[in-house]
């Protein structure tokens, strides 16, 4: 944070990040998505990090329970929501013992002090008052304030019961944060009327406590400054805050209307994928149609019929659910039908840890499935990108005749980014043909072949073009059954060769850096920010650092092998145990070395800054 002073007591920062962290029931993603929307508003670059407690409703007050939401707004271009924590305010003390090792030395400490007491003590499991202990104030800028009892006094006129009085503490905490960092009320004000207007108590009573923790920060003597942070220089055009699993949903819109098609969206709901269907179900009037199904096979299995049908068919899941669509997917491919699955990772296995991200789901998506199963697979690096990448993957899918899978993941799912809303009219069509009754020979054959070795899609009840379908091996050309092992030994290697002849149809592998030097970054998915951070800082520092971020994973480009040999060390990072240094090592005989995470949380700049300066060393 690179400040200087002005004769306001308001001091001028290039950059600031604050994490808000309470009880699940405290309302800290509504702050930080107000926080968020009003920073983006303001022109600063913006990048979020929500942090959800796994259990559905945790026992209030305990670590377990804690929920969080980290935000950096600045005023150059970023690509993370931060390392350490510029500020951190927490409204009880399992929020503070959770998350205080993250608060750099000198940061800011925003703490609720009504919500330390013996009974939250108990459930936090700490033998005394966190607060009181010296080595907090000597180590942070400490505020206690009684949030509590001045969001009661600021509430009081509007006759609320004690529980919904203190249901408005995250507004004072919001205003007391607003004042703070400079951000305009008016956006939250907005957002009140429009949320609670109906109610206008509770209306009144919200902007009584944000209004009021604006106050208390402008008139206390505990703070002895503010922080303002310039607008970003970002690129001319019209932008809005927009989280991953939201962009997967236009994207996806999108694509169907490139391609002139419906789109049919068969799911069942699991985290971090749910917000995908309640997106897309806000669209009917696109021509989206969305299936909650009663499992996960089921959902899959509707989505192969609705492509059957000739319509766009879109089924989305965690690791969990992409276990249970294996054979269906297999299914899928073995039809040569056109469809998108999306895997919105978390950690694993079974359970494992649903509302955290992890990256360990790139082999399931390779080879989970029995037999020879390829599918092309991709992966978008930022929550804006899930926009674009749902449109490739349509493209991909109808051109090739296959299902392709999106390897998201929970930090891009949830996390948010300013997006310059697309042009839609310089986007180009997807262009899908369906054979017509009468331009095809006399006998229809279903599994011919065009320049990309895929498959007619020809429309069911088409006059001339009935045909068979089914899961077992098909006869090249007619798709009649066949147990013939030549023919099956065709067919495998047909399958293969169309998913690798995508990689003559999409761009060359750009890498961030020189082109040749002593370290080569590799990174995929939702590890981009911090990986392009990273190696941004050891180029500064005067290294030959240059980082490659893949967002084609079946097939790689065509010159990947290519770009890494130029390079003296191959460094993976990746939140697993090494997936993809494993393929890259077995596909291309280059030697890799890894960065491997699996902690339910996206790496951190430092870390990986610390891994390449290491390897440099040696």
């Amino acid at each position: 944070m690179v400040a200087t002073t002005t004769s306001k007591a308001i001091r001028s920062v290039s950059g600031i990040t604050v994490r808000l962290a309470g009880d699940s029931g405290d309302g800290m993603q509504l702050l930080g998505t107000q926080l968020t929307n009003t920073s983006a508003l303001a022109g600063n670059d913006v990048a979020t990090f929500p942090d959800f407690p796994a259990e559905i409703r945790a026992p209030r007050g305990t670590r377990a329970g804690v929920s969080g939401f980290q935000v950096q707004f600045s005023s150059e271009e970023i690509f993370t929501p931060g390392d350490t924590l510029d500020a951190l305010v927490v409204m009880n003390p399992a929020a503070m013992v959770t998350n205080l090792t993250d608060l750099r030395k000198g940061g800011i400490l925003i703490a609720n002090e009504d919500g330390f007491n013996d009974k939250e003590f108990k459930l936090a499991k700490v033998e005394a008052n966190p607060l009181d202990a010296s080595v907090i104030e000597e180590t942070y800028r400490l505020i206690k304030v009684p949030m509590t009892q001045l969001t009661r006094t600021a509430v009081s006129e509007f006759g609320l019961g004690v529980k919904i009085a203190d249901r408005c503490k995250n507004f004072f905490a919001m205003g007391l944060v607003y004042w703070l960092f400079g951000r305009s009320l008016d956006p939250t004000l907005r957002f009140i009327q429009e949320k609670f207007g109906k109610k206008e108590e509770v209306a009144a009573a919200n902007e009584a406590a944000l209004r009021a923790g604006w106050a208390y920060g402008e008139t206390t003597e505990a703070f002895g400054e503010s922080y303002q942070v310039e607008a970003a220089e970002l690129e001319p055009g019209t932008y809005r805050n927009i989280m991953g699993n939201q962009a997967l949903a236009w994207g996806l819109i999108t694509a169907s209307k490139l391609s002139d098609k419906d789109l049919f969206y068969g799911t069942y709901p699991i985290t971090p994928a749910s917000d995908i269907l309640h997106e897309l179900t806000k669209y009917k009037n696109f021509g989206v149609r969305t299936f909650q199904a009663e499992d996960e096979i089921a959902a899959v299995c509707s989505t192969i019929g609705a492509a059957f049908g000739g319509s766009m068919a879109v089924t989305a899941s965690s690791g969990p659910g992409i276990a249970l669509k294996a054979e269906a997917m297999g299914l899928g491919m073995i039809l040569e039908l056109p469809l998108i699955v999306i895997n919105v990772q978390r950690g694993g296995p079974s359970t494992g840890l649903p509302t955290k991200t992890e990256q360990s789901d790139l082999l399931q998506a390779m080879f989970g499935r029995n037999g020879e199963s390829p599918i092309p697979v991709l992966a978008p690096c930022s929550p804006g990108d899930c926009f674009d990448i749902a449109i490739e993957a349509w493209r991909l899918a109808t051109q090739c005749m296959a299902p392709v899978m999106i390897l998201s993941d929970g930090y891009i799912a949830n996390g948010s980014e300013p997006w310059q809303i697309a042009d839609v009219n310089s986007l180009p069509p997807i262009q899908v043909d369906h054979p017509e009754a009468g331009d095809q020979p006399e006998t229809f054959l279903p599994y011919s072949r065009d320049e990309f070795l895929a498959r007619p899609w020809a429309i069911p009840g088409t006059p001339g073009l009935m045909h068979r379908v089914g899961g077992l091996e098909k006869e090249d050309g007619t798709g009649n059954v066949s147990y013939d092992p030549a023919n099956h030994q065709l067919m495998t290697e047909t399958r293969q060769a169309k998913v690798a002849k995508i990689a003559e149809r999409i761009p060359a592998q750009d890498i961030f850096g020189e082109q040749s030097g002593d370290v080569l970054l590799v990174s995929w998915g939702g590890t981009y920010g911090a990986c392009h951070t990273a190696v941004k800082r050891c180029q500064e520092n005067g290294h030959q650092v240059s980082h490659m971020h893949l967002r084609y994973l079946n097939p790689m480009p065509a010159n990947v092998g290519e770009v890494m040999r130029r390079f003296k060390k191959v460094m993976v990072a990746e939140l697993n145990q090494g997936q993809l240094r494993m393929l890259l090592r077995s596909d291309y005989l280059v030697d890799c070395e890894g960065i491997n995470k699996v902690q339910g949380k996206p790496f951190t700049v430092s870390e990986l800054t610390e891994s390449i300066e290491s390897a440099l060393q040696t």
